[in-house]
C-alpha cells in the first residue's frame, strides 16, 4: 500500500515554525516522531511509513535549528526550548484527534521527558525513550559532540565524502549504495561545500544545557509519571550503559525495556525493522 507523505507546519515556541512529515490516516491514533541532535525527521522516514502503514498516523518534525525549521535569531537550543516546542507541536495534534504517543531519539527523548517531568505533565499519551536515559555516560555524550563539531565549519567537498565520515565513525553499519537519503541531512552552501543541516550554534547550547539542568532530577521524578513509558536501548550503546538502564528502571520500575542487537546509537538507522517491531508492540500492548 502506497503511503501518502504531507508536509505540515506547526508554531513552536517563541515563534518558531516546525515543519513536518505526515503519514497515514490515523485509525489506531497518532504517534510523534522527535529526531536526536544533528539530524532531521528524515531519519525516521522507514519507521514512519512502517507504522502509518499499520493504521497510525505517524507525524515526524524538524526541531527548531534542523532540517527545514526555522533558526531562533538568539541561538537558544537549551532543552527547555526544544521541549516547549513539543509541547505545543502535541498540543496542536490533540486538538485535532487525541494525544500522541512520542517516540523520541536522544535529543528528542530527553525533551520529550522533559515535558512530562517538569513543563506539561500529560501532553503525551505514552512516552518511548530512544538510547536516552537521564544519567547517560559523559563520555559518550563527548564522543558525539566532537562527531558534529568535526566538519561543520569547512563542511564536505561532496556527499560522498561525508558518507565517508560517518562510516569512519559507525563502522558496524554497511555503507549505503543510495547516497539520497543522507542528502537529506546535508545542506550545499554558496561556497559549494555541503554541511550538516543543522545551526552550527546548536553544539553550545547542548553543552549549556548539562550545566543548566541537573538532569539526575528528571530521573527522580520518574517515578511520579503515570504515562506509560518505553526505553529502547541500542545494545552496542556509547551513551546508555547497562548501569544506566538499571538505573532507570530502578527509577521507573513499570517501563518497558527493549534491547536491540547489533545496534548503536542511531537504533533506527541501525536495526530499523527489529526498532519498529519493539515500537510497535509496545503500542499494541496501549490498546492502539
Amino acid at each position: 500500500m502506497l503511503t501518502v507523505t504531507e508536509i505540515v507546519r506547526f508554531d513552536g515556541a517563541e515563534g518558531i515554525e516546525l515543519l513536518g512529515d505526515r503519514r497515514g490516516t490515523g485509525e489506531r491514533g497518532t504517534v510523534l516522531f522527535a529526531h536526536g541532535a544533528g539530524q532531521t525527521r528524515h531519519a525516521w522516514a522507514g519507521a514512519a511509513t512502517r507504522l502509518a502503514g499499520q493504521g497510525w498516523r505517524a507525524i515526524s518534525v524538524d526541531l527548531r535549528g534542523h532540517g527545514d525549521s526555522g533558526w531562533p535569531a538568539d541561538g537558544n537550543y537549551r532543552l527547555s526550548a526544544f521541549a516547549a516546542d513539543l509541547a505545543r507541536v502535541a498540543q496542536t495534534v490533540a486538538e485535532n484527534g487525541g494525544r500522541p504517543h512520542l517516540v523520541g531519539a536522544s535529543l528528542g527523548g530527553l525533551a520529550g521527558l522533559m515535558v512530562e517531568t517538569h513543563l506539561e505533565p500529560g501532553v503525551f499519551a505514552s512516552l518511548t525513550l530512544v538510547d536516552i536515559v537521564p544519567q547517560m555516560d559523559p563520555g559518550g555524550v563527548e564522543r558525539i559532540m566532537a562527531f558534529m563539531t568535526q566538519n561543520a565549519h569547512d563542511g564536505f567537498a561532496s556527499v560522498e565524502q561525508a558518507s565517508a565520515v560517518i562510516s569512519a565513525y559507525l563502522p558496524h553499519r554497511p555503507k549505503p549504495r543510495d547516497l539520497s537519503g543522507l542528502s537529506k541531512n546535508l545542506r550545499l552552501g554558496v561556497d559549494g561545500r555541503y554541511r550538516w543541516h543543522w545551526d552550527p550554534r546548536f553544539v553550545a547550547s547542548v553543552r549549556e544545557t548539562r550545566e543548566e539542568h541537573n538532569l539526575e532530577e528528571f530521573e527522580r521524578r520518574l517515578a511520579g509519571l503515570t504515562l506509560p513509558l518505553h526505553l529502547v536501548r541500542g545494545r552496542m550503546s556509547e551513551l546508555v550503559p547497562e548501569d544506566a538502564v538499571r538505573s532507570f528502571l530502578s527509577a521507573a520500575p513499570s517501563a518497558h525495556f527493549s534491547d536491540i542487537a547489533d545496534a548503536g546509537h542511531m537504533v533506527a538507522g541501525d536495526r530499523n525493522d527489529v526498532f519498529c517491531d519493539a515500537v510497535a508492540a509496545f503500542l499494541s500492548r496501549l490498546g492502539g
